[in-house]
């Protein structure tokens, strides 16, 4: 007991406690436990102890146990004080350590074994430890070796040893009491469950966990490594940016052609000229920055974004408002046409231009009469969008510069050049901002891997705003002198086969077009016999990552390739608004590897793994490589969900590029930009692979033989069901390959996800033709479910069939994906026939209920709360410290603030009342004011500090009142420093009770002077003093 209280007394500590200990078990693994000794437990073994009084026994007994030192680990002394080194080590002791170490702690010294030659009389003692074992007596060698391996004796006093018992968990003998016992026994179990058992949801407990499949296929190749492309070419003589091509071309080759816009009957209305195209640029440029004011400054500034807002009939004017925007050092955000107030996705496009803060829309004169109007005859302000200004920039609207007047445009640089729109799978839109040194390596890029040249002819069927349509057809043409020939929308659908005319009547070089282009131009060829492809050196597929594409390239080549096309032509491409251009196809005189195809099973995709199969059967997937990656640029395979870790050479995972040629960031979005923008993939140990960031191309595919890239589909598409992965791509080509021109209309077919019990379901809309019955319309979705279920091997959850074009379309005739499945979760579809199959994919159906052994974490929570427990909290962050050089903030008061507004912005309005009459008060008309009826209130009531004042106005009938009742609130604060109890209606309500009349005596009551006297007033007291205050008497203190 003394060397105990000494021990005690020197390291300051009142109670034996035991946080934590880390045992070490024969498989190396650490399980931490938790063990906490009672204070009381100990006083009350060291009471009882005193009592008996025991005398020091003559003959010591050993308990020998079968387990190692290793199985005990002293206390865990880590939180400790500095100067108390003698309790600090390792957490883990081996048995060798524990005989060596010259130090030992005096935990340690008070249960170590003595190696006597004594031998045990009673070593059938059992311990008491979970687990433990009937001691058997040892004798003689035995013994000693035993003893030698670490196990502690008891030849030390039974406190000293009960007290070993709770430190290192040593079984005692039976003369322990067994409360004790039962108490230490209950400690060392964990006090509480696990932490994330407190985070799992009830309903998630309810429902059946799919468990993965033992057999499914897994990866089984090496890790990929970074896919190199070619360097970009050196002693090229590249221009310093794209202003720079235009204004060379502009100058020295004025005459040459740069856009030809057709019609919607196939004819040339208008050519465009580089003369031309750099002249009205300037022209935009000098209007936009000097001839726009507001409040007699510059509407704009450098920097600033500016919407365009152009129909896809009119790419000549689109082309000036663009590079009239870079010369002038604006960033354009080019955007689609709204035709109705109700366009799909028009709101979210309006939040994109508020959040860019976009001011000015230009427009041409026709493209502005089209707009919805207002009553007004402006244009209408459409849901979500901000106010904005229109300009026309016709020729006739813009100023002619000066001659010494020099566009200031930067140079390519990391400033922003333009900002393209992206919708993405839950509907948002955000902006992919693309830099001016991004915009010219894209350019370079493009010119090298296709070979453009000076003079060359490109017919672009695509959107010309945006994605490749853009990148070929606007940009890099300028840079390469090239002539493009844009074939519209609207003359696509009169007349597909229009582009395949375009480019055998100009002897077209190079044609950028869609496969489903190609598709409609094989259903309208019949009968066209003088058409002729031999001029293409390359037809540049632009959605060629879609699995259709490839059944599409095929049929197109099978029929034209007797009219001049050749198979070497068709190059297919993968691009994305993030990582624009990724890998594209090369003819062989380019030095591009032949093509390739994969036929791969639908079964292995589902689970992310690449398992080659065999066309024979309906379950696989064959698809095309879109060509090598861009030159300059580092591709590499990363894991979709988690840590992008590199994928193996046999798996598949999203597409990551680094190159100079990618968007830099979402613009203002801050947190979604460094994931996407800054990824840094890493080895399976952790090793990042480059020191460059990566950007994620929302592409999900693999790398093939001879370096080729090939997409599988793509990160919005994915719809993960169960465990399985399925692309909404593929079910549409499913869909669609089961009679498609005899039901589909127009092959409309949208395939997304809706969330039912915490997973994906598959829901399939699709437009039926008009004439098609009902009972033809469920034979074809029971076609479709058996299609579904045979190849993917997944149910549907519904399918629904509306009316012909009745689903919300995108800009160029296509789909609304996002808009869809918000009509289908509001229930504004109306479909006309709907086959639910939830029986088939619902297969995580909530388990029976069954009594909870135990206490469950909600149930914890829910005590925790009641308890009064406080297990969450948020806290703003502080306020500011004020500083002396900050004027306008050193004031605290309202009337100080007042006054001090009055003398340095006096004619700044505070208050603008819109009503029958236009009434505003300015900082000094309001301090001005306030002082005269402050005196009034001074003069006429006779009131102190600490009175109040009951304001009384009509909500809204009167100017005057309305503003003199904000003005006198704001005065009685100011002059007399009185309380101010603010009211409009309800007087009777607001009667005081007869305990609180005689304490707000000597009060006034100010009211409007609209008419004499207070009408329905007679409950007031008697002694309620009333002031009229009206706009013309408050200057005689009224």
């Amino acid at each position: 007991l003394c060397i105990l209280s000494k021990y005690l007394q020197r390291n300051r500590l009142n109670s034996l406690t035991v946080y934590s200990k880390v045992i070490s078990n024969s498989s190396g693994q650490q399980l931490e436990t938790h063990l906490d000794v009672h204070s009381e437990a100990v006083q009350a073994a060291l009471a009882r102890y005193k009592e008996r009084k025991m005398p020091m026994p003559s003959k010591r007994r050993s308990v020998l146990v079968h387990s190692s030192v290793e199985t005990y680990t002293p206390p865990d002394t880590s939180s400790a004080s500095e100067d108390e080194g003698s309790l600090r080590r390792p957490g883990r002791l081996t048995s060798t350590a524990l005989q060596s170490h010259s130090n030992t702690e005096p935990w340690l010294e008070l249960g170590r074994a003595t190696q006597g030659s004594s031998t045990s009389s009673s070593a059938s003692s059992v311990s008491s430890h979970p687990g433990g074992r009937p001691a058997a007596a040892l004798t003689g060698p035995a013994a000693h070796a035993h003893i030698g391996q670490g196990c502690l004796c008891a030849h030390q006093d039974p406190l000293l040893f009960f007290i070993r018992k709770c430190l290192f968990g040593v079984p005692v003998n039976s003369r322990v009491s067994s409360k004790i016992q039962q108490l230490l026994n209950t400690l060392k179990r964990p006090k509480r469950p696990p932490l994330k058992e407190f985070f799992v949801d009830d309903f998630e407990e309810l429902l059946e966990v799919q468990q993965p499949d033992p057999n499914q296929p897994k990866p089984e190749g090496s890790q990929m490594v970074v896919l190199k492309g070619e360097p970009l070419a050196v002693g090229v003589p590249w221009p310093p940016s794209l202003l720079a091509a235009l204004q060379r071309w502009g100058t020295t080759q004025p005459k040459a052609p740069c856009l030809t816009a057709l019609d919607t009957a196939g004819k040339a209305i208008y050519t465009l000229t580089y003369g031309k195209l750099w002249s009205r640029s300037l022209k935009l440029a000098y209007t936009l920055l000097n001839k726009l004011t507001s409040k007699n400054e510059p509407l704009l500034k450098p920097g600033d974004r500016v919407a365009l807002v152009f129909p896809n009939s009119d790419p000549v004017m689109f082309m000036v408002a663009f590079y009239g925007c870079l010369l002038a050092d604006l960033v354009p955000v080019p955007i689609e046409v709204p035709l109705t107030r109700k366009d799909a996705g028009s709101q979210q496009v309006g939040f994109l231009l508020g959040s860019c803060g976009v001011a000015l829309a230009l427009t041409t004169d026709a493209c502005q009469k089209g707009l919805p109007k207002a009553q007004t005859g402006e244009v209408a302000t459409f849901k979500g969008w901000p106010p904005l200004s229109w300009l026309v920039i016709d020729g006739k609207h813009l100023t002619k510069p000066p001659r010494d007047w020099h566009p200031q445009a930067q140079d390519a640089g990391t400033g922003t050049a333009y900002i393209e729109y992206k919708t993405s799978k839950e509907g948002s839109t955000v902006g992919v901002t693309v830099s001016h040194a991004s915009l010219l390596a894209q350019c370079r890029a493009l010119t090298q891997a296709c070979g453009y040249s000076e003079a060359e002819t490109l017919t672009n069927v695509l959107d010309f705003k945006r994605d490749a349509g853009l990148w070929h057809g606007v940009l890099t043409s300028v840079m390469n002198r090239m002539h493009v020939v844009s074939i519209p929308y609207a003359l696509m659908k009169a007349n597909p086969l229009s582009w395949i005319q375009k480019v055998c009547s100009y002897k077209a070089r190079a044609a950028l077009v869609k496969s489903r282009d190609m598709h409609w131009s094989l259903l309208a060829q019949r009968g066209q016999r003088d058409v002729s492809l031999s001029s293409l050196r390359m037809l540049i597929v632009a959605d060629g990552a879609n699995p259709w594409s490839i059944s599409s390239c095929d049929a197109f080549l099978n029929v034209f390739q007797s009219r001049g096309l050749r198979p070497e032509v068709i190059c297919p491409c993968a691009s994305s608004p993030e990582a624009l251009t990724v890998a594209i196809r090369r003819p062989p005189d380019l030095g591009g590897p032949p093509p390739r195809k994969a036929v791969l099973s639908m079964n292995g995709l589902s689970f992310g793994v690449i398992r080659v199969d065999t066309e024979e059967k309906l379950s696989v997937l064959t698809v095309q490589d879109v060509g090598q990656v861009l030159p300059g640029a580092d591709v590499c395979v990363v894991k979709v969900d988690g840590t992008p870790y590199l994928c193996k050479t046999d798996e598949v995972g999203e597409i990551c590029i680094s190159s100079s040629t990618t968007g830099t960031a979402y613009y203002g979005l801050l947190g979604i930009t460094k994931s996407v923008f800054e990824t840094v993939p890493v080895t399976a140990g952790g090793v990042p692979v480059s020191d460059r960031p990566f950007t994620r191309t929302g592409l999900l595919g693999f790398i093939g033989p001879d370096n080729l890239v090939f997409v599988v589909g793509k990160l919005d598409g994915l719809m993960v069901v169960g465990v399985r992965r399925h692309n909404a791509d593929d079910l549409v080509a499913t869909a669609l390959a089961v009679e498609p021109m005899k039901f589909v209309y127009r092959g409309r077919i949208a395939v997304f996800s809706v969330t039912v019990l915490h997973d994906d379901r598959i829901v399939l809309v699709a437009e039926q033709r008009p004439d098609a019955s009902e009972e033809d319309s469920f034979q074809w979705m029971s076609r479709v479910l058996q299609a579904v279920d045979s190849i993917h091997q997944v149910g549907v959850y519904c399918l629904a069939l509306v009316p012909a074009n009745t689903l919300p379309k995108a800009p160029l005739g296509g789909i609304h994906i996002s808009e869809t499945k918000q009509r289908f979760l509001e229930g504004t579809l109306h479909p006309c026939n709907v086959l639910m199959c939830p029986h088939t994919c619902v297969t995580n159906l909530p388990k029976p209920r069954q009594k909870q052994p135990e206490v469950g974490p909600a149930s914890m929570i829910v005590g925790n709360l009641v308890a009064g427990k406080r297990i969450a909290q948020a806290s703003g962050r502080e306020l500011a410290h004020l500083e002396d050089s900050d004027q306008a903030r050193k004031f605290l008061f309202l009337p100080d603030v007042l006054q001090w507004r009055a003398h340095t912005t006096p004619d700044h309005p505070l208050f603008l009342l819109l009503n029958a009459k236009v009434s505003t008060a300015t900082c000094v008309q309001l301090h001005k004011r306030a002082e005269r009826v402050a005196a009034a209130l001074m003069e006429k009531a006779r009131l102190s500090i600490g009175d109040h004042v009951a304001l009384v106005y009509p909500p809204g009938k009167h100017t005057e009142a309305s503003l003199g009742s904000v003005l006198t609130g704001t005065l009685c604060s100011y002059k007399a420093d009185t309380r101010v109890t603010s009211s409009t209606s309800g007087l009777r309500r607001a009667r005081p009770s007869p305990d609180l009349e005689p304490a707000i005596s000597h009060r006034a009551l100010c009211v409007p002077r609209t008419k004499p006297g207070c009408e329905g007033c007679s409950f007031l007291p008697d002694w309620l003093l009333f002031i009229g205050l009206s706009e013309s008497r408050a200057r005689n203190y009224e």
